[in-house]
């Protein structure tokens, strides 16, 4: 593994600039009216939007679909790699709101919930009339030790009612807890429960200490790696006062989850991963004697059409090694995995580089946002237009800040996604680990288990082989804990695990397929908070 490349913004003068606007747009620009630039901005040096006729609403007076558009705004040859037009690429980038704008514009679509603190509005008055009682959120940025080392939350809670219970939510890898935006309203009915949705250090809109790692040795290259993350989370739960949580991780956010609780046991009632990252082996991510991986599915995460994911049947290797009858025999079989394609040799160089993706962002200048609508325009066009422009304009803003922890990929991950430490070899011990030491009186007190919770979409490309994989290895560890425990620690056993597969989603099944995603959690958290009131009765 090499060490980080850095790289620099590059921003034109304004005379290249006037130049670049004067560029003529393209068919496949003018008939995309979902991906234009977001007009809005705080700005008072932003040129003024165009009068709009009364007659004429919103969406039709910002970008009238061009002639070769069908009704979605794509081009009727599909969605272009690239569909945001040179033009209001530009004219994003000189005019693109804050990070935190964009943020809270994400969270201002969410139904019901209102910000806390916030001045009167009809939306603020209409969430007063929420059939599942008042609830509130807020936006905070919670100051750790050290330089430079913040976490960006927001938390929801119900007015009014004591929670006992927390839910703490975290992203995957270069994203942020504006994704959750779909699940906060649904989970936050469950009376007893306050949530919490973090972005990591050094992503999202926490702040963005320069990443180094200084260990030697792999080994030590991937704890430091993961501790720069779990370190952090774990100040961040001490200064909360939270002295044991549910955590649900998504991708990276789900592998770190992992490394959370084998590192500060007797912290978690329940670890729910969503489409986790890293549990599978594979051996050319793991022997740093072999080259690297020259196949994925990670290729997915960037080609896959959400729309079809979503609406169309399912397909893929996830769905057929679910409904195999014999699981361990369809592990076996490569028809049952999802599609692995092979690894370009420059992706491979840039990936053991250090170079991420939101580096090209930032060196792509006027021309980022039409580098990440190409993204945003597979893995949004399911929504509606004005989320889909939202969460662009948010994906954008997040994408284009100073790079931090998106530098830790190659140290955890192999090109591809697969992990050079994975978690297949020690999830097992996830809810084993020792709490207090002995003494010369006193035996060690240990943990005796916790519900864990692997989630994957039909269509993922993440394997959920793995997942059940880890579910029989979890199972096999209850086993041996019950042949092996004292009295003390069989009374209290609480392990098991399980796997879901949620329909009509991908690797982002919470926002694919929220309804049946938020169904799943909010089982999730009624069952933990039903059997922690018997804890405290029996106690």
């Amino acid at each position: 593994m090499r060490n980080t490349v850095s790289t620099s913004i590059l921003r034109p003068t304004k005379s290249k600039l006037s130049s670049l606007l004067l560029k003529p747009q393209s068919n496949i620009t003018r008939s995309n009216p979902v991906l234009r630039s977001n007009k809005m901005s705080n700005d008072a040096t932003l040129p003024s939007k165009p009068a709009q006729s009364p007659s004429q609403s919103p969406s039709q007076s910002q970008s009238p679909p061009g002639p070769t558009a069908d009704a979605d705004g794509r081009s009727k040859g599909g969605i272009s790699w690239f569909p945001l037009g040179y033009r209001e690429a530009v004219q994003q980038w000189w005019t693109s709101v804050s990070a935190r704008q964009a943020e809270r514009n994400v969270l201002s679509s969410i139904p019901h919930l209102r910000e806390a603190d916030a001045e009167s509005s009809p939306l603020q008055e209409m969430a007063k009339s929420d059939p599942f009682g008042q609830r509130v959120w807020r936006q905070s940025l919670v100051q750790l030790s050290g330089k430079d080392r913040a976490l960006n939350e927001v938390s929801v809670e119900r007015v009014g009612e004591k929670a006992d219970d927390t839910l703490v939510m975290l992203h995957g890898y270069g994203a942020g807890l504006g994704f959750f935006y779909k699940n906060f309203e649904p989970l936050s009915r469950v009376p007893g429960w306050k949530l919490y949705a973090l972005d990591m250090l050094g992503m999202g809109n926490s702040s963005r200490p320069t990443f180094k790692i200084h260990a030697k040795t792999p080994q030590e290259k991937i704890t430091e790696a993961e501790n720069w993350f779990i370190d952090a989370l774990e100040e961040w739960r001490r200064i909360r006062k939270i002295e044991k949580f549910t955590l649900m991780g998504h991708s990276l956010g789900g592998y770190l989850a992992v490394s959370y609780a084998l590192k500060y046991p007797g912290r978690l009632n329940k670890l729910i991963l969503a489409s986790p990252a890293g549990i599978p082996e594979d051996p050319y991510a793991v022997n740093a004697d072999m080259p690297e991986p020259e196949e994925s599915t990670m290729g997915n995460e960037f080609t896959q059409d959400q729309e079809s994911i979503v609406n169309g049947k399912p397909d893929g290797g996830n769905i057929k090694f679910v409904r195999a009858a014999d699981k361990k025999a369809a592990a076996k079989s490569n028809t049952t995995t999802p599609a692995r394609r092979p690894i370009p040799g420059w992706v491979v160089w840039l990936w053991d580089a250090n170079v991420s993706p939101f580096s090209i962002v930032r060196l792509a200048g006027p021309l980022g946002p039409r580098f990440v609508s190409g993204w945003t325009a597979r893995r949004f066009n399911h929504l509606p237009s004005e989320e889909k422009q939202a969460l662009h304009t948010y994906s954008y803003s997040l994408f284009r800040q100073k790079g931090s922890g998106e530098y830790v990929l190659p140290y955890l991950l192999a090109p591809g996604a697969h992990a050079r430490s994975p978690l297949i070899r020690r999830i097992q011990e996830v809810g084993r680990q020792i709490i207090t030491p002995a003494t010369e009186t006193t035996p060690a007190v240990r943990e005796t288990g916790f519900p864990i919770v692997l989630m994957y979409g039909e269509n993922d490309w993440m394997d959920v082989a793995g997942g059940f994989a880890a579910e029989e290895k979890i199972k096999q560890r209850i086993v041996q804990a019950l042949i092996q425990g004292t009295p003390e620690e069989k009374r209290r056993e609480n392990g098991s695990a399980k796997v879901l597969v949620v329909k009509k989603a991908g690797h982002h099944l919470y926002l694919d397929n929220p309804e049946e995603f938020n169904a799943f959690i909010q089982k999730e958290l009624k069952e933990t908070r039903n059997q922690g009131l018997k804890r405290k009765e029996t106690s």
